[in-house]
């Protein structure tokens, strides 16, 4: 059985139109370029080998997404400088415009004008936003993006963020200085990436404490990510009390490991056909306004 047909199989089985998947990341190719490289050194930060298990060019991984049946999927992408998220915006734009699948995503930096750009992404129609603490080295808590958060609270244009310490930390990176930007900014739609790890049990909080933090499931559970930073088995039942705060991401092309695998380590929590469901597609569908199944 190929993993085309394998992934089919998952979604149908719990009688989805298909999956919805929040964290895959398409950009420009000089950039992508940069970021393989990055991974392919798995350097002293990874401490071990990280392979691109779908390296193929843009076509040829949005064709694979669409076979998978995956329904919508976002297009992330980061600065680690001033002066490029503009750019990156742009980009973004222009592939949603010719990728219909994709959710129109932006992204920023803490820099003048940065709230500028930011409002004129959300008008031009911007669904999401990417926010990546430990790439770009920045406090979430500067002044220069408070009137970031506040724009994006209050359109309601969720953010994937990845704030937690892994796979390797940051100056910024951890719950505490996001903890401090919901504390201004309670209204904020975060999504935070890969659970959260390896600080689950705080980020589990968060999206407890308020009522539009969600968590996305990139890499956690997997068996790559449990060797270094295993799921707390105590705080399983709390994946059940969140299940509708809880959103299937990839990580596609990026991952050391198959797209199916990473499906398969969901299906291991053994959580059950109603929460499956949702994490995979209802979640998703019922934050960006798509197709329900019910």
């Amino acid at each position: 059985m190929t993993e085309t047909t394998s992934v089919v199989e998952f979604w149908q089985a719990l009688n989805l139109p298909g999956l919805i998947d929040v964290h895959t990341h398409f950009m420009p190719r000089s950039v992508m370029d940069k970021v393989w490289a990055y991974f392919d050194a798995a350097g002293p930060m990874l401490g071990r080998p990280w392979p691109i298990s779908y390296r193929g060019d843009e076509d040829a991984r949005v064709a694979l997404l669409t076979a998978f049946g995956v329904r919508a999927f976002t297009s992330m992408l980061y600065p680690h400088k001033p002066h490029m998220a503009a750019w990156l915006n742009g980009w973004a734009g222009d592939f949603a415009a010719r990728v219909p699948a994709c959710l129109h995503t932006a992204t920023f930096y803490p820099e003048p004008g940065a709230a500028d750009y930011v409002a004129e992404a959300v008008a031009a129609g911007a669904r999401v936003f990417k926010a990546h603490i430990q790439v770009g080295d920045y406090d979430p808590c500067d002044p220069l993006l408070d009137p970031v958060w506040g724009c994006l609270a209050d359109a309601g244009v969720p953010i994937v963020i990845h704030c937690g310490s892994g796979p390797a930390p940051g100056r910024f990176t951890g719950p505490e200085p996001i903890a401090q930007v919901l504390a201004r900014h309670p209204n904020l739609a975060l999504i935070v990436a890969h659970m959260g790890l390896p600080e689950y049990r705080e980020f589990l909080d968060l999206a407890q404490r308020y009522p539009r933090v969600m968590l996305d499931t990139t890499m956690a559970f997997t068996d790559f990510s449990e060797a270094q930073t295993p799921f707390p088995p105590e705080e399983r039942r709390r994946l059940l009390d969140l299940r509708g705060k809880i959103l299937w991401g990839s990580d596609f092309p990026n991952i050391p490991y198959t797209y199916r695998s990473a499906l398969a380590a969901l299906e291991r929590l053994d959580l059950g056909d109603d929460w499956l469901r949702g994490v995979c597609y209802d979640n998703a569908a019922r934050l960006f306004g798509l197709e329900l199944t019910q």
